[in-house]
């Protein structure tokens, strides 16, 4: 007669154990075949993490990169977008300064100067646009509206073009005051003396976005638009001829402007271009990085699946032998 060299007791707690065992070892196997990864990564890489936390560190690093490039584009798109509508202001009021003639000018005089104020008053809005919550065009101050109202700016002009009898007088009170600090920088600017630090958009990457609404590009074509304002302003009394001269010189002037506009839209279209090849490469880069994680933690379904299977056939085999073992009688045990 075989005697048992544990008792019930016993046997019961090495079953439960065993059971508790192979559970657990089921749903180890179970979540790695759903996931495709290892539960144990220490076990896979050998107690060695240096290879797989340069991989994190770069991935963490490239995800900081892909929020910047996203900053980056939507600050150039809608700088680029008022760039454009500025632009077209300038356009639009030249062209019809342009086609004016000396001889209409007592009846469209009046109309001029008011498109040439609205076409001032929408760049000012365009300069004083924001994206993301951050001005555009006010250098280092993002949190500030770096350009007072064009009412303001001709308010500040007509005491000094007040009286004056030639439109050469006229034009240099204007071209003066733009370019006097105690002129348009005291009386419009708010915005910050200092551009916006590069954008790092990439390793060893960086993009620079200089655009303030006080600079030379910008102030010379508000400089002609307010002119052309000024010309057309019945209340300054200007004669016909005066205002001809003043129209022309505007409209040479917006043309002349228009140029540096395109210039500076083409330097920021070359900022969106190097902005669009660091976000391809860093997530190229990020890319190959998760395809070489994946492979060093990725579990081979072929083989969880066959110790899955097993795990199971042990713990249906355990259920077995724990309904037997509960079945058993002196009687039964005696035979």
């Amino acid at each position: 007669m075989n005697i048992t060299s544990i008792g019930d007791l016993a046997q019961s707690l090495i079953l439960r154990h065993r059971s508790a065992e192979l559970k657990n070892n089921i749903e180890t196997l179970s979540q790695e075949l759903s996931s495709g990864r290892v539960s144990d990564v220490s076990k896979r890489v050998g107690n060695d993490f240096s290879y797989l936390s340069d991989i994190e560190r770069n991935l963490t690093r490239l995800g900081g990169f892909s929020i910047a490039t996203s900053e980056a584009r939507l600050f150039t798109d809608a700088a680029q977008v008022n760039l454009e509508r500025i632009q077209k202001n300038a356009t639009d009021l030249s062209s019809a300064l342009i086609s004016s003639s000396s001889s209409a000018l007592n009846v469209v005089g009046t109309n001029l100067g008011v498109q040439a104020k609205d076409g001032l008053a929408a760049t000012i809005t365009s300069l004083n646009s924001t994206a993301g919550g951050r001005s555009l065009f006010a250098g280092t101050a993002t949190d500030r509206t770096p350009l007072d109202t064009a009412d303001a700016m001709l308010s500040a002009l007509e005491p000094l073009v007040t009286g004056l009898t030639t439109a050469a007088d006229v034009q240099t009170a204007v071209d003066d005051w733009f370019s006097d600090p105690a002129g348009f920088k005291a009386v419009m600017y708010s915005g910050s003396d200092h551009t916006l630090a590069p954008m790092q958009i990439g390793p060893g990457q960086e993009v620079d976005l200089p655009l303030k609404a006080d600079d030379a590009a910008f102030r010379d074509v508000m400089s002609k638009m307010a002119l052309a304002a000024l010309a057309g302003d019945p209340g300054l009394g200007f004669g016909t001829g005066m205002q001809a001269d003043l129209f022309r010189s505007a409209a040479g002037g917006l043309a002349a402007g228009n140029d540096r506009l395109t210039g500076v839209r083409a330097d920021l279209g070359f900022a969106e271009a190097r902005i669009e090849e660091a976000a391809a490469r860093n997530e190229t880069a990020k890319t190959s990085l998760q395809y070489a994680r994946n492979s060093l933690l990725e579990a081979d379904p072929f083989e969880t699946a066959t110790r899955l299977e097993e795990a199971q056939f042990h713990l249906e085999s355990l259920y077995a032998v724990t309904v037997r073992s509960s079945k058993l009688s002196l009687l039964n045990f005696m035979r």
